[in-house]
């Protein structure tokens, strides 16, 4: 129950469908995903992209994960609703819920076969807060070489 957006429905349907025991079949998060339906299926030939669209084809525990990512979208300021808000502006919403509903399936897989608990990354930077701080890092070293003083700016140092 950490994974924000999963009901006890959810878990219910998961323990139904795949048991504890089911997840020991597939190998890597990916094979699980794919099972489920939820990896895109990319169909290239020479080298070019025809297609990678999600197959069709569905079941319970696709269902439930598709409606649980549904709930994320409506959450604010967690971890899997800022992914589901990023993926819905560039991709549209029904993109959103099919890539966060994989993102609980490779979570859920992780926590059960390798015994994970799932934690939240709080101190994960975004490419966006990854280059602000490459910018300030580039401003100190320049004021630094300069040998500027914050009073010299006319900045206010807390």
């Amino acid at each position: 129950m950490k994974i924000e957006g999963l009901s006890h429905a959810t878990i219910l349907t998961i323990m139904s469908e795949v048991g504890p025991e089911g997840f020991k079949k597939f190998e890597t998060a990916k094979q699980f995903a794919s099972w489920l339906r939820l990896a895109p299926n990319n169909k290239i030939s020479g080298g070019k992209v025809l297609s990678n669209k999600i197959p069709k084809g569905s079941n319970r525990l696709k269902i439930a994960l598709r409606n649980a990512a549904n709930a994320i979208g409506n959450l604010k300021d967690t971890h899997l609703s800022d992914f589901f808000k990023r993926v819905a502006y560039r991709r549209g919403r029904t993109a959103a819920v099919s890539a966060t509903a994989r993102k609980l399936a490779v979570i859920i897989w992780n926590m059960i076969s390798k015994g994970i608990a799932y934690t939240t990354p709080t101190e994960y930077l975004f490419l966006d807060q990854k280059r602000k701080a490459k910018v300030i890092d580039k401003i100190r070293k320049n004021i630094a070489k300069l040998d500027l003083k914050p009073d010299d700016l006319g900045f206010v140092t807390t």
